[in-house]
């Protein structure tokens, strides 16, 4: 069966990824009597003919626990081939509820930490997502060029104290030696705190630091034909074939820019964020916006299908 064939008869299904504060998500045990019953799952289900996605989210809800969304995000799409169907899985974050979810088919329930699920086993499809949610919604970008390399070591320190768990060591004008001493004592700073970093444009430095893995820049993204080995690997990128490439290398997540005007770059307009938000439509993989973003414009990335906002100048 060609692609189109299965993108035609694949089973469009909308999916509830409900998260607290406290970052755990809800899984539920799909009950007796059906298909791959006992297995835990994101709750929701099919979407019917005429009935839009977050029309769908909210139905299931209300029926499977018994609650109404409020801030509901588009997320990441997904297709799964199971044995017996082809299924377009359309993920939304909802993040606040009206009702106390329960199980009112009768299936058990479980708050789980989406990075140590300790519950199982897991429906296959929901493996990736499980990965994409243990993403922070901040990916911070060094700037020692603008503080020097002393007083940016202590505004990092200070923002892994405050909570940034993912960082990008991208320093352009840095000599070689100067940069893969900076790196590593970015790594050390990061991992002590439980972040994670990569490392821009350099699979070899990434690897000699202790990286957790490389951020490839467009041009390396078009032009490379499989995924690079390592544990994390994303891409920049700033159009639909860019995007398209990073999806079927199989990223980790993207970083889609320039979204609003920057200070470096004041007579550049921007995509927007309508833009922003068709380019993403149905992506599946995260997404992060990049190019004028601020902490205060993360609920506005969100509601425009973004997984979060990639800070160079507003993080520090």
């Amino acid at each position: 069966m060609n692609v189109v064939a299965e993108r035609q008869q694949a089973l469009d299904v909308a999916v509830a990824v409900l998260q607290r504060e406290d970052g755990r998500v809800l899984l539920a045990q799909r009950p007796a009597g059906k298909p791959w019953e006992g297995y835990w799952e994101f709750p929701g289900g099919k979407i019917e003919s005429g009935e839009a996605v977050g029309q769908a989210l909210a139905r299931e809800l209300h029926e499977e626990l018994g609650v109404d969304p409020e801030r509901v995000y588009p997320w990441v799409t997904q297709e799964y081939a199971y044995p017996e169907k082809c299924v377009r899985l359309h993920f939304y974050r909802v993040l606040a509820w009206h009702g106390q979810p329960h199980g009112r088919e009768g299936q058990s329930m479980s708050w789980e930490n989406p990075a140590a699920i300790n519950i199982g086993p897991l429906l296959p499809a929901n493996n990736k997502v499980l990965r994409a949610l243990s993403l922070p919604s901040v990916y911070a970008i060094t700037n020692a060029k603008k503080y020097g390399e002393t007083e940016f070591m202590q505004r990092l320190k200070i923002a892994l104290e405050k909570g940034v768990r993912l960082v990008q060591v991208r320093e352009h004008d840095m000599p070689p030696e100067e940069l893969e001493s900076f790196a590593r004592r970015v790594v050390a700073m990061a991992h002590d705190h439980g972040a994670r970093v990569l490392i821009n444009s350099d699979e070899a430095l990434a690897r000699r630091c202790g990286a957790d893995g490389v951020h490839l820049n467009s041009k390396q993204l078009m032009q490379r034909k499989e995924r690079p080995d390592m544990h994390l690997w994303v891409a920049s990128c700033h159009d639909a074939a860019e995007l398209a490439q990073a999806a079927a290398l199989e990223a980790d997540f993207v970083v889609l820019s320039p979204v609003l005007p920057t200070p470096t770059h004041p007579d550049a307009a921007g995509m927007g964020w309508e833009k922003f938000a068709g380019l993403v439509k149905d992506y599946p993989v995260p997404v992060y916006a990049l190019g004028g973003m601020k902490r205060e414009l993360l609920e506005a990335a969100m509601r425009h299908g973004a997984h979060g906002v990639s800070l160079l100048s507003g993080i520090w």
